[in-house]
């Protein structure tokens, strides 16, 4: 009778527990990015926070308020200056397209194609020379199909930067309670996993910290330096095009899916001095990408680089662009904890 007793108390303790841990998710589900985003920067940067704050006479106020300037200067600004630029460059493109600059080569070749080609060459000439003014023609009926992309483009950029602004105010409660939040995690890892649960949590902490220098920070050097290339090779739109670079190089596509077509324009349009500038610029850019990356991430945690680098690419494509921290973190710390398992085989000498 009492086992009956204590079987049903372990049942709805059990059933109790689940139904508000479901329902406190529910709650904070709104929350969640932003406050994601929000601890992985508090974890990444807490190691300076800790520097700016023993300069500042140890005064915490003092060092978050440095900490949340230095988080608006690094992503809200530029966000805000893309947009503009987006919406400046969008009207600069289509004059441009309008102004007859769209130019290709002649394609005589496509005539001696049996049956198919004088069309092919016809309508390419008609393309080019009304500078895509038949192809707009023809795209008229799905107007309203693009004007429904367009109306959820801009629902997603609403809800990223009120994610934006959850991150801001997040990293600063966690700034300010880190040093509790620390200690109640150590007690909760503790708590559920005696022998690995403060190597589990440190495995974390630094699985997150070299993704960021070694995912990010190179994506960010990459696109910068891309963009300067870009910039002194005359290319246009230029700004709009290094921040596709910087976001092509954190999801592991690289630099060159933009350099390459940006060289081949070059030469196209007759001026070849720019494009071997840009072409060995490029090739200086994927170098400095294979030793910083593969450095950065192995100074940060001492991992096979190929691990990461599956990690990165499944999280990105099971979660998004939060994924690119979940999905290292996970495998880092499954590697980590089998490998302990095995070690403690008392058949492995």
């Amino acid at each position: 009778m009492q086992k009956n007793r204590d079987l049903l108390n372990i049942m709805f303790s059990f059933l109790f527990i689940s139904f508000m841990s479901i329902m406190c998710l529910w709650i904070l589900k709104p929350f969640i990015i932003g406050f994601t985003w929000g601890g992985i920067i508090v974890i990444t940067t807490w190691p300076i926070f800790l520097k700016i704050q023993r300069v500042l006479w140890n005064i915490k106020l003092l060092a978050i308020l440095v900490m949340a300037l230095t988080l608006i200067l690094v992503f809200v600004i530029p966000i805000v200056l893309f947009i503009q630029s987006v919406i400046k460059n969008s009207s600069l493109l289509i004059i441009w397209l309008s102004t007859g600059h769209l130019k290709g080569p002649e394609l005589y070749w496509l005539n001696t194609i049996p049956i198919v080609g004088p069309k092919f060459y016809l309508y390419y000439h008609d393309l080019i020379n009304t500078s895509g003014k038949t192809l707009i023609s023809q795209l008229q009926p799905y107007i309203g199909r693009t004007t429904s992309f367009v109306v959820n483009q801009a629902e997603h950029l609403g809800h990223f930067m009120i994610n934006l602004g959850l991150m801001i105010t997040s990293s600063i409660f966690f700034y300010w309670f880190g040093d509790k939040i620390e200690n109640y995690t150590q007690c909760l890892s503790v708590r559920v996993a005696p022998y690995y649960g403060k190597t589990t949590i440190l495995l974390g902490i630094q699985a997150i910290r070299a993704i960021a220098c070694g995912v990010v920070v190179t994506g960010c050097a990459q696109g910068l330096l891309g963009g300067i290339g870009l910039s002194i090779s005359g290319v246009p739109f230029s700004t709009i095009l290094t921040v596709v670079i910087i976001f092509s190089c954190l999801i592991q596509l690289g630099s060159l899916i933009i350099l390459i077509p940006a060289i081949i324009w070059l030469y196209w349009i007759g001026n070849h001095t720019e494009g071997t500038i840009l072409l060995i610029w490029s090739i200086l850019i994927c170098t400095l990408e294979i030793f910083l990356r593969s450095f950065l991430i192995k100074k940060g945690i001492d991992l096979p680089i190929m691990l990461i680098l599956i990690g990165i690419i499944g999280g990105l494509l099971s979660f998004g662009m939060i994924g690119l921290f979940i999905g290292p973190v996970v495998l880092a710390v499954s590697y980590q904890l089998i490998l302990s398992w095995i070690e403690l085989n008392p058949y492995i000498m």
